[in-house]
Formats: structure tokens, sequence, C-alpha cells
């Protein structure tokens, strides 16, 4: 993992654990946050194969002033959660998970998660919902298919 980088608000050396998820600019503590959201401008939105990208990883790594890696935005701790590329590239594939997101109340929730500060709490209210939770355990089944043998024979 990358030593932290000298914090681009204040300049203090070795101490920005954090990133902007605008524009991937360091930081290292919430008023250095505040600071720089007051005068941070996003890279313009870019294309790939004809989709924009907001906020894109692209976008963002440029805008620091080179591409990032998964360890400038991850912890130790952090990283052992991430679910390789390959099975994400699954969720786009599939077609049970694609007529889920065509739920306009589900993709309320995600949009609302996705803004909120405190996002775990939210998720958790969230489990109560059998929508959000039909959800998740389709995103699971995904990048974490069930063991054929605990799949009992026909």
């Amino acid at each position: 993992m990358r030593a932290p980088r000298p914090c681009g608000v204040c300049g203090a050396a070795g101490a920005a654990k954090y990133r902007c998820p605008r524009c991937a600019a360091a930081y290292c503590s919430v008023p250095c946050c505040r600071t720089h959201k007051e005068r941070c401008a996003p890279e313009p939105e870019r294309s790939a194969g004809g989709e924009s990208s907001p906020g894109g990883a692209e976008g963002a790594g440029q805008a620091a002033g080179g591409p990032w890696s998964v360890e400038d935005i991850l912890s130790e701790d952090e990283e052992q959660d991430r679910v390789p590329l390959q099975k994400l590239q699954l969720l786009g594939e599939s077609e049970e998970l694609r007529g889920l997101l065509l739920n306009p109340h589900l993709r309320q929730l995600l949009l609302t998660i996705d803004g909120a500060e405190d996002k775990s709490s939210l998720m958790k209210k969230y489990m109560q919902e059998p929508l959000f939770v039909e959800f998740a355990d389709c995103c699971l089944r995904i990048v974490e298919p069930p063991e054929k043998e605990n799949i009992l024979p026909e």
C-alpha cells in the first residue's frame, strides 16, 4: 500500500488519507475536506464507448495529476472487502438484476444511499425492505454464486 501523500489543502506532509470522490484530490481532515469542497471543480464528464461516465475513475485520477489505483482509495481493511473487477462486470451482464433496476422505487433507494452521509445505517434500515433485500441477494448470487456442494441433487 502506498504511503499517504501530502494534503492538497493544508500541505501537511504524508497526512492525506482521504480522496475527493469527484476529482480524487487528496486531503487529510474534515476541515480540509470542507475547504476543498468549496473550490472543487470536478473533471468534465468523459465518454467511453458512447456512454457518459459521471465521476468516472479515469477522469478522477487524471484530475489529480495522474492515474490512480485501488490503493489510493482503499485502506488495507477495505481492500479485503473489494470485489474483483471480473465479478463486478457480471453484475452488468445480469438480466435478473437489470429487471430489478427497472423498478423506480429501488432506483430511488439506491440514489438515497449514494447521497447519504451515513450509508451504513441507511443500508441497515433498507435491509428491512423486501425489494432492497431482493436486490442485495441478487447481487450476492452473481458475485458469490452458491457452491455446488450445498445444492441438493434433483
